[in-house]
């Protein structure tokens, strides 16, 4: 089995507080950071990581789901069709027939339901997240078939996860080969003062491991986090920011098996930070 590290999370505060993030302002109460640790610096190994910032009050930018249904298209071009600031990969999805395989809902429209792969559901169809009133929730479930048609009713919802933090709490995870190896990791996190966070950390290179999920936990908490969950990862973790690099990916997706901006995947779906003021109970 991988080997498991865990590291205390007040030294990786320690880090993340002495690390430069070369801050840029995007938008009012919206920011990127990004960092690469060098030197096994984090959790003994090379990473690369990225970080949105969305402040409480972030109105008028307006969060949303993105795309859905059978086409798989890259979240940068997804954000771009929707004329977004933003756009990070979302969940889980078939890659060979399309479609996510976890419950999407956008709009009040199902454009995708979860698709169980044996008698209980997988750890990535147990919680969500929600947007109501352009305020993201992250919601916990369970294994059991079809809670996510009982509990969720609202217009936009995202069924993902594993749910790595809830009201303050690490998750126990069970120690499965998703979730003990390294690969690339998207996250996103609600902060104590009720900021959100959008998560990529690169991996499957020289220049960035990536991380477990114990790691990927251990990140959030140190990043104040008292709500987080797991994206779907791998070769899909994308952030795209409008304006910033000359594609507007800010990570280094792997797909192109080399450590720049341009190894992009198709994707089901994405969530997007939109420019637009949102309607009243958008």
């Amino acid at each position: 089995m991988p080997q498991i590290i865990f590291a205390q999370i007040d030294s990786v505060q320690l880090l993340l507080k002495k690390t430069d993030w070369h801050p840029q302002k995007i938008a009012p109460r919206a920011k990127w950071e990004q960092h690469h640790f060098a030197n096994a610096e984090l959790f003994h190994a090379n990473q690369n990581i990225n970080i949105l910032r969305i402040k409480k009050g972030h109105r008028p930018l307006n969060l949303a789901f993105g795309s859905g249904g059978k086409s798989l298209i890259p979240t940068s071009t997804q954000g771009q069709q929707a004329k977004a600031l933003a756009a990070l990969n979302g969940t889980f999805f078939d890659v060979k027939n399309g479609g996510s395989v976890d419950l999407m809902r956008i709009d009040g429209v199902t454009l995708d339901t979860t698709r169980p792969s044996g008698k209980v559901l997988a750890e990535h169809q147990r919680s969500a997240i929600l947007i109501k009133n352009n305020q993201v929730q992250i919601v916990k479930g369970d294994s059991i078939k079809g809670w996510e048609k009982r509990l969720l009713t609202e217009d936009n919802v995202m069924v993902t996860g594993p749910l790595l933090i809830h009201e303050g709490k690490k998750i126990q995870l069970p120690a499965r080969l998703f979730n003990t190896t390294r690969h690339p990791r998207s996250a996103l996190g609600i902060t104590r003062s009720g900021e959100i966070l959008w998560i990529t950390v690169d991996g499957r290179a020289k220049e960035a491991a990536g991380m477990s999920l114990y790691e990927l936990s251990q990140l959030m908490a140190a990043l104040g986090c008292v709500e987080a969950i797991n994206l779907d990862g791998g070769g899909s973790t994308t952030l795209w920011i409008d304006g910033t690099t000359k594609t507007g990916i800010v990570n280094m997706p792997c797909d192109d098996k080399v450590f720049d901006e341009y190894g992009e995947r198709k994707v089901s779906n994405v969530l997007l930070l939109s420019r637009r003021k949102p309607k009243i109970n958008d």
